[in-house]
């Protein structure tokens, strides 16, 4: 292999808008979620007991933050080119015919699984909530923690893409857009009717997964890469695999650089 194509093998390939926004989710739902940790511990040391006030200190940032979600869950409602072609494949502008009428989606049987798994986890934490061992703030901040996962799911690992769905990447996942039902499944269990808003986060995550759903049933071909030609590699526009790849490259190297450290002072 000449010079020239090794150069071109390590090329490093540039992030693509949706990327890029990926990112910027992903910093910004890191941010709230320390934040809202904090304030909640100084909210405690201080002797807060109602948690109802929680939010209330700063309304206009928490306006904010919970503007930002209800924005984004408006945003997969329609087609979009600053979305993931994961969540895109539901929509009829997105279908491209390849002329095979096999539709073949291999991981829509751990589905089930995948539900039944999510709903004990939270089950686990609504029954600590029940008991008061936890209280609405805890609840909220799970939330937080499963925003912050989410984008780290798409950027990173998805412990359901590897151990369970076994789905080539993001772009024919099979529950991409139960994304917001699952950050938001906590709320079931807060109880201070002071959060009556969050409800409408929980309702608008569910109204997205049962339109994901539907539209499942209805036009199965949309999802699966036998039938639907724009879930081809050939056709990604995020190109997050490639990204992952990076990433994957470099934690070999580090590893083996670590490794070769350890070797030289032995």
């Amino acid at each position: 292999m000449d010079n020239n194509a090794v150069k071109k093998k390590h090329k490093r390939k540039p992030l693509t808008k949706v990327n890029m926004l990926h990112y910027f989710r992903l910093f910004l739902r890191s941010a709230i979620w320390i934040y809202l940790i904090v304030k909640y511990i100084i909210y405690r040391v201080h002797g807060g007991t109602d948690i109802g006030t929680f939010f209330y200190t700063t309304p206009a940032l928490m306006i904010a933050i919970y503007a930002v979600f209800v924005l984004e869950m408006i945003m997969r409602f329609f087609p979009s080119n600053l979305e993931s072609p994961g969540c895109q494949k539901q929509f009829r502008r997105n279908y491209i015919k390849t002329g095979n009428t096999n539709i073949d989606v291999q991981d829509n049987n751990a589905v089930v699984l995948v539900a039944i798994i999510w709903v004990a986890l939270n089950g686990i934490f609504g029954f600590l909530r029940l008991t008061g061992v936890f209280d609405d703030g805890i609840m909220i901040l799970i939330c937080g923690a499963y925003a912050v996962s989410d984008i780290i799911c798409i950027l990173f690992f998805c412990p359901f893409q590897s151990w369970f769905l076994k789905n080539k990447c993001c772009c024919s996942c099979r529950i991409y857009n139960w994304d917001y039902a699952m950050m938001f499944t906590p709320i079931v269990f807060v109880q201070n009717i002071k959060f009556w808003y969050l409800w409408i986060l929980l309702v608008m995550s569910i109204m997205l997964a049962v339109r994901w759903e539907v539209t499942f049933f209805l036009h199965p071909e949309r999802f699966a890469e036998s039938t639907n030609a724009y879930l081809s590699c050939s056709n990604c526009t995020e190109k997050l695999c490639l990204h992952k790849n990076q990433l994957k490259s470099l934690w070999k190297h580090i590893s083996e650089y670590s490794q070769e450290r350890v070797r030289r002072l032995k």
